[in-house]
């Protein structure tokens, strides 16, 4: 039985991981015959008010390990102890804590800072030649940290400036639907867009997901 490990970063699409698509990535890893164990960073973070948008701060603090264990169940264990040798992939999926808690992306872009942990697994795995899964905005942070290798990603539909700071990390960037996935097989990298696409629906990211999760399950 193959097993996977899956990094997440709080609770909540504004400032935390997406739970439609971490639930979904559970889901469709579970339904393909997957182990899977969800890893998390324990750092404080300033709530964002869900209703409002991402500049609405609500003064709260809270913990992304502690915000996590909401999707995980508690079943959640610390990113540090995260070791590839001990798993057949990794998946990162989306939601903005995987844009302002694993990686800095949605302030710096591509000059972005990569928490040490998720920086040392990704490179683990993929020097382990062990596929990793993007979801959302989590393939940008991929490109940070292997755009140097020419890895293919996705994020949707293509805008002038996502492209042109993808383009800086040195990833090629495809354009891909809601509802599909990405592959590149020379670096075992598969993206899905998800939420990334504009107004999708739920059900068109859980089908990317499934694609992308059953395509991770066979690489591995």
């Amino acid at each position: 039985m193959k097993k996977f490990a899956v990094v997440i970063a709080g609770c909540g699409h504004r400032d935390g991981t997406e739970i439609t698509e971490a639930v979904s990535t559970l889901i469709a890893l579970s339904e393909a015959g997957a182990e899977y164990r969800v890893y998390a960073p324990d750092m404080q973070f300033g709530v964002v008010n869900p209703l409002v948008g991402l500049h609405e701060r609500t003064g709260e603090i809270r913990n992304t390990y502690a915000e996590a264990a909401r999707i995980a169940r508690g079943d959640l264990h610390d990113i540090k102890d995260l070791k590839a040798a001990d798993f057949d992939g990794l998946i990162l999926p989306g939601g903005f804590g995987a844009a302002m808690h694993l990686c800095t992306w949605a302030q710096n872009g591509a000059k972005c800072e990569v928490q040490p942990d998720v920086e040392r697994a990704v490179r683990e795995f993929y020097q382990a030649e062990k596929p990793i899964g993007g979801i959302c905005i989590a393939p940008a942070l991929l490109a940070r940290v292997l755009g140097s290798q020419k890895i293919t990603i996705t994020l949707g539909k293509n805008d002038s400036i996502t492209s042109s700071e993808i383009a800086k990390t040195g990833a090629v960037l495809e354009e891909c639907n809601v509802d599909d996935f990405v592959t590149d097989r020379e670096n075992r990298i598969v993206t899905t867009p998800a939420y990334m696409f504009g107004q999708a629906k739920p059900h068109q990211v859980f089908t990317g997901i499934r694609k992308a999760i059953r395509e991770l399950v066979e690489m591995a």
